[in-house]
């Protein structure tokens, strides 16, 4: 029995596309910490029902929970931020949260690269 390798041209194309979103999103991650991600974030809830029933389907939903957790998290740190001794804990939560941002988004590329599903 012969096992044959099938690509599909379009779940090529998707993950591309996915590889790309998650470039855009470290990059406006990084120089703007995460203020301009809404705009992949866009991308992502356009390209993602296209993607249903393979692993990049899964992938668009990691980078959008990614991107609404982080926000929940700094929303904690600013508000955190308002208090005085709130203030370094406030440090603390956003040091915390663009650190969870940062791994989220290698591991997500790295497993994408490597044709696994993310766990959500």
């Amino acid at each position: 029995m012969s096992q044959q390798l099938v690509l599909d041209s379009s779940l090529e194309e998707a993950k591309q596309t996915a590889r790309i979103l998650y470039v855009v999103h470290a990059l406006t991650f990084f120089f703007s910490l995460g203020l301009l991600s809404f705009i992949p974030l866009i991308f992502n809830y356009v390209k993602r029902p296209y993607t249903e029933g393979t692993l990049v389907h899964s992938h668009h939903t990691w980078m959008i929970r990614s991107f609404w957790f982080y926000i929940l998290w700094m929303v904690v740190a600013g508000v955190l931020f308002i208090t005085i001794i709130g203030a370094p804990l406030g440090w603390l939560v956003a040091c915390g949260a663009w650190l969870w941002k940062a791994y989220r988004l290698i591991k997500g590329f790295v497993d994408l690269n490597n044709n696994r599903p993310m766990p959500v």
